[in-house]
């Protein structure tokens, strides 16, 4: 061994602490092996002084015996070398030996003379005089007279391992943090962990009882630096993380280095969101297997080249990522655990640095966060970093996310509404997240309205407020992701097969683009859906809806109350110190389930009544929640719980078996299907510049729900019910909610209907360009401007045949059974030129321009919709009123469209009786148009006084609106109502029972007529 590779092994070696120097630790081995060697080779050798200073390989020369014996014993001269320093410094520190030599020679050996010998051991040993690691960890039995020389040499070696840590600088070339971090590794891969923390916890005390040379915190910085240069580079799935965690959950747990710890992990920049995430916690929350830099797939190392790989070998190593993402979770809750647990002074630390790092992380919500990610990423914390601590604080909140928990009802909204406070008051009210008084809450608060602030508030209100505030950072953005991921993909995968098919030679640059989209998506879906994360988050939000339905209910106790109807006026209420991302979290959660982990939901039927309470409770009520796209939102929630007919079936769940019992046998069904109708009622209006296009899609969800109540009997009912209270109350002063909804239903169907009919035609004709060549004489640019305006009207067009279909389906089952409102004056007109209107471009010479190549692509069902509109017809057809109202609409009716519909019919082999009933209502109506075209040939002079304003027509029902004094028709303005409740003429606030009948001009009308029919009476006399 050459002198620079015994150096290296002394400076290595952690037992040099326990000399001066490196120095002294050198000579003292060299003297070491010289005296052992010495021994080795006997007295017979006749070595002299002298020449013990040869090296060890001359003097076992000399010896051959004794090479021959050591050689058996160990592979190599280095060996050899490594054993006898080891056998030195356990006999010299812990004073044991099994060298049984001349008591007055071992002294000239280098042996201490206090020196025990292990008589038992050494004849178990079969004579061996050498000591190792493995010799000391089995003994069994410690001598008596040794106990008193292992005390003070625990205590010797406490000491100077203080020194050691008080004075790293005098150890050159050596970091002793950094052995000091590998001690524990090794402690805790050799179960040996509570030997060392107990050791450590002397050092602790020695260092802390002296601070002049260096203060513990000075002492601990250095190891926790190491720590955090080791964990930054390591992944989720390696072991070697979960070690170093084990030693920061000792850390977190030791109040002296809990203290310091909590210090350490204060950002530099308390005010900038991306410096937490520099820190030692930080750092940790940032090891996930979503991609460590946005978009880039390179050095990954989950999910590569996923078409190489089948559907279960992705399941399979999706599983295996959940494994180490529930330990990792369960790290991370542990050591906030601990820290919240240890003392007040780190209980307020780390909850000011998490309340810090929202409160620093508030911009992420903002909506050119998603349009800037290199900004972004900047300035912020990662995704990574907040789904791992909204999953660890998720874990904080379980003992009191029970539907049932008592404690769960001690939440204090108002804790939300305080200001600014300074740290001492943060301290002593246990308040430590920031700006919550500038969030927007379910209701505005009454001017006189003030909040009873408590005293101090406690965890469950603040861990409440946490988790929900990170989940609203981070789970949100995430769902909004995957969303857009799988759009990307969908589009991908459609122009991928496109191009293969048509060979060009973009197929392969798509197929890469595809190949990095789903490893970006398979990593994103599987740290979203690590199970035990979902479920307890699915055990918050359940609670969440409990306990914002005994808000709603005016419940300041401790103890649930049961929810009846109708719910007590609001009157100071606690929601106005709600922030609406509590209901919004909810929201977003469950409609995620339903999208990503169906499954969840039906596992846990068992706990959707209460998220139903929820939706009934708040979705109609603008007293409980004020903003209507949030209460749209619930619609979405109601539509993502329930059973859905076109579920996938699932062989290990029972489909939509528990969520069906759950939703059929709700109690309070007849409030939910009110609240369902007046929020679809409601967000006509938001107030919102886009208003009209969100609608739509606000009411997109709306539908199946409509649909599945109407095949449930006590949904059913509550319909009818509604709908049988608007017919009696045509004229309220408030026209009636089902009247309304009536109203804005057959609006949008016309709206829907006629727009993808446009859309339609257009792409019918840019489709005919596009295969006479028309396009390869234009310029590059000039055709793609062409393409992609073909895809935007496939987009809109199958958009909105999508929802047309849905609201045309709708009517139709609507008026198989309620029929007095939709043969109303107010309505039918309406209804009726709409039928008309679509079928003649359905069925009529319009059709023809309607001939896209592929329906499917656009969700164009015209035979569909032909048949609905024939079942509306079939529905509404007994009725005597509706039958002669379809005439008078004069712009689509003729008897020529009715036969072509019944052409149709029978092309398309609806069944026979169907066909039949529409023939016969068919002729009825021609015979009723008939008598009504010579009734109007009698009244066609009818002077301007006579005729509606607004529609020209004969009017029957005059009325005077009170402030314009102009006089309309009752039915016409009653429509007008239903949509606009202000005078046409002048905009001015208008009710129904506002309006008077003209009864001086309706007099004059019916004389008129009275008149005109016996003139045309003689005058059919006399040509007879």
């Amino acid at each position: 061994m050459t002198d620079q590779e015994n150096n290296n092994s002394i400076s290595s070696n952690p037992f040099a602490a326990l000399f001066g120097s490196v120095a002294a630790a050198k000579h003292f081995a060299a003297v070491q092996k010289q005296q052992q060697l010495r021994q080795l080779t006997g007295d017979e050798t006749s070595v002299s002084q002298d020449d013990s200073d040869n090296s060890v390989s001359e003097s076992l020369d000399d010896c051959d015996y004794s090479v021959a014996e050591i050689s058996r014993s160990f592979r190599s001269q280095r060996e050899l070398c490594e054993q006898l320093n080891i056998n030195h410094m356990i006999q010299r520190i812990f004073l044991i030996t099994l060298d049984n030599s001349d008591p007055s020679m071992k002294s000239g050996n280098g042996i201490p003379a206090r020196c025990v010998f292990l008589e038992e051991m050494a004849a178990d040993l079969d004579a061996q005089d050498w000591l190792d690691m493995d010799n000391v960890e089995q003994i069994t039995k410690v001598p008596e007279n040794l106990l008193p020389f292992a005390v003070r040499c625990r205590n010797l070696t406490v000491s100077n391992t203080r020194t050691v840590l008080l004075t790293p600088e005098i150890y050159v070339n050596q970091n002793v943090y950094e052995q000091l971090v590998d001690l524990m590794l090794e402690a805790l891969r050799g179960a040996q962990f509570e030997d060392m923390t107990e050791f450590l916890e002397e050092v602790i005390e020695a260092l802390t009882m002296d601070e002049e040379v260096r203060t513990f915190g000075e002492v601990m910085v250095p190891v926790f630096d190491i720590l955090l240069g080791r964990i930054k580079d390591l992944d989720l799935c390696q072991i070697l993380l979960y070690t170093y965690l084990d030693v920061l959950l000792y850390f977190t747990k030791q109040k002296d280095i809990a203290k310091v710890f909590a210090g350490y992990i204060q950002p530099k920049d308390p005010s900038s969101g991306q410096m937490y995430q520099k820190t030692l916690l930080g750092t940790i929350l940032n090891i996930s297997c979503l991609l460590k830099t946005p978009g880039v797939v390179e050095n990954h190392g989950y999910f590569l080249n996923p078409s190489r790989s089948s559907p279960q070998e992705i399941k399979v190593q999706e599983s295996n990522i959940h494994q180490f993402m529930a330990q990792f979770h369960e790290k991370i809750y542990q050591m906030l655990k601990n820290l919240l647990q240890l003392s007040p002074e780190t209980k307020h630390r780390i909850l000011s640095w998490l309340g810090n790092c929202l409160h620093a992380n508030a911009g992420r919500t903002k909506i050119w966060a998603n349009q800037m990610p290199e900004i972004f990423f900047q300035m912020y914390a990662s995704d990574a970093f907040f789904l791992n601590l909204g999953a660890a604080l998720l874990k904080l909140c379980q003992p009191f996310c029970k539907p049932k928990s008592a404690r769960l009802l001690t939440f204090n909204p108002t804790y939300c509404a305080l200001k600014e406070l300074n740290e001492e008051e943060r301290r002593s009210k246990n308040v430590h997240m920031k700006g919550l008084e500038k969030e927007t809450c379910l209701i505005p608060a009454l001017s006189e309205q003030e909040p009873e602030f408590a005293n101090s508030y406690n965890l469950v209100t603040e861990n409440l407020v946490l988790t929900q505030y990170t989940l609203h950072l981070g789970f949100h953005r995430l769902h909004d992701q995957m969303v857009k991921i799988n759009q990307s993909l969908h589009r991908l995968q459609v122009a991928w097969r496109e191009a293969q098919q048509s060979s060009s030679p973009a197929a392969d640059s798509l197929r890469e683009q595809f190949e990095r989209l789903m490893t970006i998506y398979l990593s994103t879906k599987t740290a979203v859906t690590e199970p035990q994360m979902l479920q307890n988050c699915l055990n918050l939000q359940v609670s969440m809806a409990v306990l914002l339905v005994q808000l709603a209910m005016g419940n300041c106790g401790t103890e649930p109350l049961e929810l009846t109807f109708p719910l007590p006026a609001v009157q100071d209420s606690a929601l106005a110190y709600v922030p609406e991302f509590f209901a919004d979290n909810l929201g977003d959660f469950f409609i995620f389930l339903r999208r990503f982990a169906d499954d969840i939901l039906e596992t846990s039927a068992d706990s959707l009544e209460h998220i139903l309470h929820f939706v009934t409770v708040f979705m109609g009520d603008v007293e409980r929640m004020k903003n209507p796209h949030l209460r749209a939102k619930l619609a979405e929630v109601l539509e993502a719980v329930m059973p859905h007919l076109d579920q996938a079936q699932n062989p290990l769940v029972s489909s939509v078996f528990h969520r069906k019992r759950v939703f059929c046998s709700y109690q309070n069904a007849a409030h939910l299907a009110e609240a369902l109708i007046r929020v679809f009622v409601d967000i006509e209006f938001t107030g919102d510049p886009h208003q009209f296009e969100q609608k739509f899609n606000y009411r997109r969800p709306m539908y199946p729900i409509l649909r599945y109540m109407w095949g449930t009997d006590s949904y059913r009912q509550s319909i009818k019910a509604l709908a049988d209270y608007a017919s009696e109350n045509l004229e309220a002063m408030n026209p009636p909610l089902f009247l309304r909804f009536l109203n804005l239903l057959m609006n949008d169907a016309i709206f829907l209907l006629d727009e993808a009919i446009q859309y339609l035609s257009k792409i019918k004709v840019q489709q005919i360009e596009k295969d006479r060549g028309e396009w390869d004489s234009l310029s590059p640019e000039a055709r793609r401007e062409k393409e992609s305006s073909l895809q935007m009207f496939g987009q809109l067009a199958r958009f909105h045949n999508i929802m047309s279909n849905e609201t045309i389906g709708t009517l139709a089952f609507l008026t198989s059974e309620i029929k007095s409102l939709f043969v109303h004056p107010f309505l039918a007109e309406r209804i009726i030129s709409m039928l008309n209107y679509f079928l003649q471009h359905l069925v009529g010479p319009k059709m023809g321009a309607l001939k896209v190549k592929d329906f499917s692509e656009f969700d164009f069902k015209p035979q569909q919709l032909v048949s609905d509109i024939c079942t509306i017809y079939l529905n509404l057809g007994d009725e005597e009123n509706f039958c002669a109202t379809v005439p008078k609409d004069g712009r689509s009716y003729s008897p020529t469209l009715f036969a072509q519909t019944v052409r149709v019919l029978k092309k398309i082999n609806k069944p026979g009786n169907m066909i039949v009933s529409f023939s016969n209502l068919a002729e009825r109506i021609k015979s009723l148009a008939d008598q009504q075209q010579q009734e109007e040939e009698t009244y066609a002079d009818a002077c301007d006084e006579f005729l509606d304003p607004i529609m020209s027509t004969l009017m029957s029902d005059p009325v005077i609106l009170p402030s314009s004094r102009v006089t309309v028709d009752r039915s016409t303005i009653a429509r007008h109502l239903l949509s606009d409740q202000t005078d046409p003429f002048n905009r001015s606030p208008l009710t129904m029972d506002q309006i008077r009948p003209n009864t001086e001009l309706k007099e004059k009308i019916q004389r008129w007529l009275a008149e005109r029919k016996k003139q045309k009476e003689e005058l059919d006399d006399t040509l007879n």
